[in-house]
């Protein structure tokens, strides 16, 4: 989901690593041990949450996560927590990044400090304010101004304690004096509407009386106190209580420079420690000195003399690394000359001469290349002609037919990735029901004699781990006709290049295929199967364990090497294997790469069997499916498949697991957001009926994103889909967006585009070739190094210089002509991204919505722009 702007879309992504954390502080106890977790939160939203570390001052986490964001942020935040069987969960520290910090540790594993948590650290969210001073003079020639301060509303607050029902103050705060008046309550909100104004006067005295002018603060009328007055001949002028005691006539003058204006926001809690803190903002009067009225937006900053009373080291430090990732993608004629030119990478000859080889080439990492390659090829339905292409040139430059495809190359990462997004329905079919039985269930399966614990038999351990290895390499091999289609295309390629070039070895029609998906594909998943969507968390040591034995020997299975027990480097792994010294195995293995290598295969749709998409806990609105009862929300466990989408009370539910409601995939008209003044709940969503809508709340930003995502990717092909929704709730006999009264009245907003059904284009094509642009940019003077390379190779027949010996160059003419084009095309790109920013520069209010008055990273655009500007100039 991309953010907008002006001619532009922005994708935001982050993939992140949490290592472990150390030096965590002692509990107070006996035990001293902490049970932790860690969170991942964009500001203050969690987004994600790891498993529980039980018993550890020093947890070790070992997962990755990754989202597409859907909103702005300023921080992405980690906290780290010590679970209270009794209480509520305490928070041990944070790590908080700021956005325009993220590349400092781009890519980097990175120890971060834990810093301490209190109001002042948590403060987020903007202030919409205005300010105008006005002039009146009184019959006694005291000249008076009434300052009016207007506080619209703000955006963004955090949530304390699971609410917010938040209020502001207004002080006019100068060396001796402050006065403060208050907003009404917002109650459930944190983006309150407050519109309301406060007045201030300040008095100046006639200069004639020769006495220094001095400020006096009035209070609005509905603050009066009768102690208080004083009296002129036109107006009632009050003194404020907190007013420091002079003489009458021991005036002083006070510089309006240094009178200015504070903006706290509170919110109102029931709890006995009073209001808390939410943030605040300063503003000095000289901003009025250039115009009589002032409007800004601000964003929220914490107290000057906020919480230091401990040192970051004093709580331990924790492991990340951060992979922060934003595409700024223009309208797809931009990107016409440089897709075109790789799109036709498949029928270049030779294809080391193509773009997309070229890319794998300067690139520092293939997998650079081969991610945003994959998508574009996938998008535009080439990958099979592509891949086909390079891995043939692979197989032509292999000598040894036991290292083919072994290697990190352009293919083999290539493969990987179409494996991984192809794929991903295929694992969870075949393996997610006995990777869940094995993290269950904890049977011992160690069988090194020097790790068994105590009270463990060793043949009883061996006696499970062969039943696990038995059923998984059972559901792999007979799960032929699950394979999806482009895997199956690409392995028929790969089948036919090896047999072809090795016409000797009979098995490297089999061996070229196994290489993919039992060494990358099946055994990685079952070795780590969080990264593969399998598990929610990295497993426990015992499992983790278990996994690592069975991946081990489920690779040697498929690898068909003619000498299996000399695969393995441990004694107690080539005792184990003697169990599987079959034929019937080698027989399975072929059988099953026959069927998904062969020409002609096609998806059996007659597999019928639910695939399980997406589950998970949300919160959800009565539909009025019952004339009388109330329309509350409930906490159910919601499950996607190909067929349906569910929700029962409980994941585990004892009665025959029958959901409490089902919808056929073909009656979702539409899935759309739902606003969030509906019923004042954020992450809102609906998944629209012929009869009603169900409104759904999704734990965070990142997860209703995902619901709607794949809702609308597996309702997309429905006949019946609407064109138009409410984007509101009927509440109260009406449509709160559109007021009107009938319930089937139809909608009054477009839909929008959903993502479209197939794999092959459930991926942003532009937004693809933007990320390759970058990395060519990125890998410019590799590009021009390998144009230096075409030409001393084109006049030099001898031995080229070692700079240029990394290169694959099969025809010097062909590639310089390509990189001559790629070069031209980056820099067309370049150009108008350059551009842009100058317009964005030119256009951009500082104090707006879009970049409040506090915002580091646009000052910092400001500089940077400023510079070049100058610079240019």
């Amino acid at each position: 989901m991309a953010v907008e702007e002006e001619g532009l879309r922005v994708f935001q992504s982050v993939k992140i690593k949490i290592g472990e954390a150390k030096n965590l502080p002692t509990y107070p106890g006996p035990n001293k041990m902490r049970d932790c977790y860690c969170t991942v939160n964009l500001d203050q939203e969690e987004v994600f949450r790891t498993k529980i570390v039980e018993k550890s001052l020093c947890p070790f986490y070992g997962e990755d996560f990754y989202c597409e964001i859907p909103r702005s942020f300023r921080h992405l935040s980690f906290y780290i927590f010590d679970r209270d069987v009794f209480r509520r969960d305490s928070i041990i520290g944070k790590v908080a990044i700021q956005k325009e910090d993220l590349q400092k540790y781009h890519n980097r594993d990175t120890w971060f400090q834990l810093q301490h948590v209190d109001a002042d650290s948590e403060v987020q969210g903007k202030v919409h304010l205005e300010m105008r001073l006005s002039e009146v003079i009184t019959d006694t020639g005291v000249i008076c101004h009434k300052l009016a301060t207007r506080v619209l509303e703000c955006q963004g607050l955090p949530i304390v304690n699971g609410q917010c029902d938040p209020y502001a103050t207004v002080t006019l705060a100068g060396p001796y004096r402050s006065e403060a008046k208050k907003t009404k309550v917002k109650k459930k909100t944190n983006n309150p509407h407050f519109d309301e104004v406060f007045y201030f006067e300040i008095l100046h005295l006639p200069a004639s009386t020769k006495m220094r002018r001095h400020i006096f603060f009035f209070r609005n009328t509905q603050f009066y106190h009768p102690s208080c007055f004083v009296a002129t001949s036109s107006m009632h002028v009050t003194r404020p209580c907190s007013y420091s005691k002079k003489s009458h006539f021991d005036f002083e003058e006070e510089d309006v420079d240094k009178l200015e204006i504070r903006v706290d926001l509170w919110n109102a809690s029931n709890l006995k420690f009073g209001d808390e803190f939410l943030g605040e903002l300063r503003i000095p009067l000289k901003v009025l000195r250039q115009s009589s009225s002032y409007e800004a937006w601000y964003f929220l900053q914490p107290r000057d003399n906020g919480s230091k009373s401990l040192k970051p080291g004093d709580l331990g430090s924790l492991r990340l690394n951060v992979v922060y990732t934003e595409d700024h993608v223009f309208s797809s004629d931009y990107y016409s000359p440089l897709r075109d030119l790789l799109l036709k990478s498949a029928d270049v000859e030779p294809v080391s001469a193509s773009a997309a080889h070229i890319l794998g080439e300067v690139c520092r990492e293939k997998h650079e290349a081969a991610i945003p390659l994959v998508r574009l090829f996938l998008h535009y339905g080439k990958i099979v002609p592509f891949i086909s292409a390079i891995a043939n040139a692979e197989v032509k430059r292999t000598q040894d037919p036991n290292t083919i495809f072994r290697g990190n190359s352009l293919t083999s990462k290539c493969i990987d990735e179409t494996m991984k997004l192809a794929g991903m329905h295929y694992l969870q079919v075949t393996l997610k029901p006995i990777i869940e039985e094995i993290c269950q269930v904890h049977k011992s399966c160690e069988i090194d004699p020097v790790k068994l614990k105590d009270g463990e038999n060793l043949e009883n351990n061996m006696e499970n781990l062969r039943q696990y290895v038995d059923r998984i390499f059972n559901v792999i091999t007979k799960s032929g006709v699950s394979c999806p289609t482009v895997m199956c295309d690409i392995f028929f390629s790969l089948r036919e290049s090896a047999a072809k070039r090795f016409q000797g070895d009979l098995d490297v029609r089999y061996t070229a295929v196994s290489s993919f998906i039992f060494l990358r594909f099946f055994a990685p998943a079952i070795l780590s199967p969080n990264l593969f969507q399998l598990t929610p968390h990295h497993t426990d040591p015992q499992t983790s364990r278990t996994l690592t034995l069975i991946s081990k020997t489920i690779q040697t299975l498929g690898s068909l090497s003619k000498s299996k027990s000399a695969s393995f480097k441990e004694s107690y792994m080539a005792t184990f294997y003697d169990f599987f010294n079959e034929q019937k195995y080698a027989d399975a293995v072929k059988n099953f790469l026959d069927l998904i290598s062969s020409s002609g295969r096609r998806d059996h749709k007659s597999i019928e069997q639910p695939i399980l998409l997406k589950e998970g806990f949300m919160i959800k609105r009565a539909q009025g499916r019952k004339r009388f009862g109330m329309k509350n929300f409930k906490k159910r466990w919601f499950r996607l498949t190909n067929h349906e989408f569910t929700y029962q009370k409980s994941k585990g539910n004892k009665k025959g697991d029958q959901p409490l409601y089902s919808i056929p995939i073909e009656n979702i008209l539409a899935v759309e957001k739902l606003e969030e003044e509906s019923f004042k709940m954020k992450n809102m969503f609906q998944v629209i009926q012929p009869e009603r809508a169900l409104y759904i709340q999704a734990n965070n930003c990142v997860e209703a994103k995902d619901w709607i995502d794949i809702l609308t990717k597996v309702s997309q092909c429905n006949k019946k889909r609407l064109t138009v929704y409410h984007p509101s709730a009927y509440l109260n006999g009406h449509w709160l967006c559109c007021k009107a009264t009938c319930d089937t009245t139809p909608g009054c907003t477009p839909c929008t585009g959903g993502l479209p059904a197939n794999i092959q284009l459930d991926i942003d094509g532009d937004r693809e070739t933007e990320r390759i642009y970058s990395l060519f940019n990125l890998y410019m003077n590799k590009l021009e190094k390998m144009q230096e390379a075409c030409g001393s190779k084109s006049v030099y027949d001898g031995p080229e210089q070692e700079e240029y010996s990394t290169f694959i160059i099969d025809d010097p003419q062909e590639t310089y002509k390509t990189l001559k084009q790629i070069i031209a095309g980056v820099g067309a790109l370049e150009q108008e991204h350059a551009q842009y920013k100058r317009d964005k520069f030119k256009k951009t209010k500082y104090g707006s919505q879009e970049h409040p008055i506090g915002d580091k990273s646009f000052q910092s655009y400001i500089r940077q722009q400023s510079e070049i500007s100058a610079h240019s100039i």
